[in-house]
């Protein structure tokens, strides 16, 4: 959560001069509430950090670059600069300096101040980002040898690159991921942010190197072998930022309207969906929950009202998306009291703590995760290896003894439907169970 405040917090003063605060405050409540930013506050993965460092690099660059005072410039920013750069990397990886590299090369190139890169990638630069280089890699060779340091630097980073062992999707694949990362609010900032730059122009410097920044982030990912939707984070403040800084320009054109009147439509429908889908559909069965239906209206509510402030007399589109933005804000608090509820569907703890209570009482003295996706971290719930079967290998899991077992319950009918404890999706078997059942079958 503190990398996301830190982040929104420093693009919230670095368009403050440019922007009035109401602007602003819907610029910020857009960032926190969109999709997969959202997503990654309460996440425990490096990539918010990354995203945190970029950000106060480029913010770095960008201050350097329009800075009049040039010994306040070098003083500083000249040290500030490639020490973010170097906590990017060290956070997750060489995207924490190939995106403020290029993005800033890009940049002074356009505005056709090229000759300057000395000034930010200079000796200075490079001399802070080598020494810090080889002081980590230095600590990596002598903690884990020479293996650990050629998998770190290199299997991790070039391998992924250009033919990815995890993750491997095709050149487009951020063209359509990022529709689905930043929602709710899609549908109105890419559009806007587009516009801007190829119909309206950008009104300033600052847009600017905004959309540049997004723009190379873009396709620099696009052009690595190694796809998720969260590598592309440290784009979405720019891209959420530039397009509300361009909303008040052109809320008055009918096609924002519309834009604005499909985002408002999507949250009325979010409580007749929520009721299909827990009352009809088998698979999300686990939103049939009370909290989760209050939840859901808030949203639809929040759709209605936010129609009706932006269309009636002296309404405007800024006050009908804050009424979007409160209500999936309510939402998201009053739906978080549902989770301990779901956690079996959204985790393996609680089918971890079931399992290991039934190997307490039968004496078990193994785990096995049978068809399950992703299991191999399950060993930190138990405390002890699992022994991974695949779905293929079914017959593996018949050979077992004193084991556990544990497996999606639709499993349950093709070893049939033997006894288990049922936790969420999936089922946990006694290995002594199976074998019964397979004797009598």
């Amino acid at each position: 959560m503190i990398p996301a405040l830190i982040t929104t917090r420093v693009m919230e003063r670095w368009v403050a001069p440019h922007t009035d605060e109401d602007t602003s405050k819907i610029a910020r409540m857009l960032l926190l509430t969109g999709g997969l930013f959202t997503g990654m506050v309460v996440t425990l993965r490096m990539d918010m950090l990354m995203c945190m460092f970029i950000v106060l690099s480029l913010r770095t660059f960008y201050t350097m670059a329009n800075s009049s005072e040039v010994e306040g410039r070098q003083q500083w920013g000249g040290w500030l600069f490639p020490l973010y750069i170097f906590l990017a990397v060290f956070s997750k990886g060489p995207f924490g300096l190939l995106i403020p590299l290029l993005s800033t090369i890009v940049y002074l190139l356009i505005t056709g101040r090229i000759r300057e890169m000395g000034r930010y990638w200079g000796w200075r630069t490079w001399g802070v980002l080598v020494l810090l280089f080889v002081a980590w890699f230095g600590c990596v060779y002598a903690e884990g040898g020479r293996e650990y340091l050629n998998n770190l630097v290199f299997h991790q980073t070039i391998d992924r690159a250009v033919d990815a062992f995890h993750h491997k999707e095709p050149f487009y694949y951020y063209g359509l991921s990022i529709w689905y990362s930043i929602a709710p609010w899609s549908l109105l900032v890419i559009p806007l942010m587009l516009v801007a730059a190829f119909k309206g122009g950008f009104r300033s410097d600052l847009e600017r190197f905004f959309f540049v920044v997004f723009l190379t982030t873009f396709i620099l990912l696009s052009c690595v072998s190694s796809k998720l939707q969260v590598y592309l984070l440290p784009a979405f403040p720019f891209v959420i930022y530039l397009g509300a800084l361009n909303l008040s320009r052109f809320s008055g054109q009918l096609w924002v309207r519309l834009l604005f009147i499909i985002t408002a439509v999507i949250f009325i429908l979010v409580l007749p969906l929520v009721c299909y889908f827990a009352l009809y559909n088998a698979d999300t069965a686990f939103l049939d929950h009370t909290l989760i239906y209050f939840a859901a209206a808030i949203m639809t509510q929040g759709g209605v009202v936010a129609l009706l402030n932006a269309f009636r007399a002296n309404g405007s589109l800024e006050s009908g998306l804050c009424a979007l933005v409160y209500s999936l804000t309510c939402t998201i608090f009053l739906a978080g009291w549902a989770l301990p509820s779901i956690n079996p569907w959204i985790g393996y703890g609680d089918l971890c703590q079931e399992a290991n209570e039934m190997a307490k009482e039968v004496g078990a003295e193994h785990y096995v995760a049978y068809g399950m996706h992703r299991p191999e971290n399950m060993d930190a719930y138990l405390e002890q290896p699992i022994i991974i079967v695949e779905k293929e290998e079914v017959e593996t899991i018949y050979a077992l003894s004193n084991a556990v077992v544990m497996m999606p319950a639709n499993y349950l009918e093709e070893l049939g439907n033997v006894e288990a404890e049922v936790v969420g999706p999936y089922a946990i078997i006694r290995s002594d169970k199976l074998q019964q059942n397979s004797k009598l079958d």
